[in-house]
C-alpha cells in the first residue's frame, strides 16, 4: 500500500488489487477514525476525507494499521434484494461469450453473492464484484447511446444496474424497477459500498 497526499485535508492510499481495496476498506469501516469525515473506495485506491480535529500522520497511521479482513463481510452491514426481468438485449450474446446457456447465465448471477465494491460513473451506480468472477465478459465493441434506466448489465469483472438513462457499453441482460438513486429519500442511493446484493427473478 502506498499512502499519498490528497489537498490539505485528505490522504490517498493506493492498492495493488481491487481485493486488497475490498479489504483494508472493510477494515477501516469497521473501526472508524474521529474526524475521517469521508472514505471513498475505488478500483484500486481508498480516499480518506478529514477535518481540523484529526492529523494527516494520525489519518496515514490508521489506514496503514487497520488489520484486512478474510473477505467474509460487507462494511456497510446493509443488504439489497433487486428482481430482475432477464430479457436484455445482450443476454444471448453473453451466453455465446461464456459457452453456456442463457439460463445459465441467469442461474449463475441470481445465485452469486455480489458486494458493491464503489460507487461512480452516475449518482446511485455501483460496481459490484462476486467471488470467482462468474460471469466475466468484455464491454460492447460498439457502445450504446441510450440505455434506460434500471438495466442490469455485465462489464469485465463488474455487474451494475444503471440509476438513470445513460450512454453506456456494458451488456445488458435485465431490467428491474428497483430505484437505485431517488433524493427524495434521507440516504438516496440503494446501494453503498459494502452492501451485499442478490439478484433474484422478477
Amino acid at each position: 500500500m502506498k499512502i499519498l497526499p490528497f489537498g490539505p485535508g485528505a490522504l490517498l492510499a493506493e492498492f495493488a488489487t481491487l481485493a486488497e481495496v475490498l479489504a483494508r476498506y472493510r477494515a477501516l469501516a469497521a473501526a472508524p477514525l474521529p474526524g475521517v469525515v469521508d472514505l471513498v473506495p475505488a478500483a484500486r485506491t481508498i480516499l480518506a476525507v478529514f477535518d481540523g480535529s484529526v492529523t494527516a500522520g494520525q489519518v496515514r497511521h490508521w489506514l496503514q494499521a487497520a488489520a484486512p479482513d478474510d473477505g467474509g463481510g460487507a462494511a456497510s452491514g446493509a443488504q439489497v434484494t433487486i428482481a430482475v426481468e432477464y430479457s436484455g438485449e445482450d443476454l444471448p450474446a453473453v451466453a455465446r461469450l461464456l459457452g453456456i446457456g442463457e439460463r445459465e447465465v441467469v442461474r449463475r448471477h441470481t445465485s452469486s453473492r455480489w458486494t458493491a465494491a464503489f460507487t461512480g460513473f452516475a449518482p446511485g451506480f455501483a460496481y459490484l464484484v462476486a467471488e470467482g468472477n462468474p460471469l466475466q465478459v468484455p464491454r460492447r465493441e460498439v457502445p450504446r447511446t441510450r440505455v434506460p434506466a434500471g438495466s442490469v448489465g455485465l462489464a469485465g469483472e463488474f455487474s451494475g444496474v444503471y440509476p438513470s438513462a445513460s450512454p453506456g457499453g456494458w451488456q445488458l441482460i435485465g431490467r428491474t424497477e428497483a430505484r437505485l438513486w431517488d433524493a427524495s429519500r434521507p440516504e438516496p442511493a440503494l446501494i453503498l459500498p459494502g452492501t451485499v446484493v442478490r439478484f433474484t427473478e422478477a
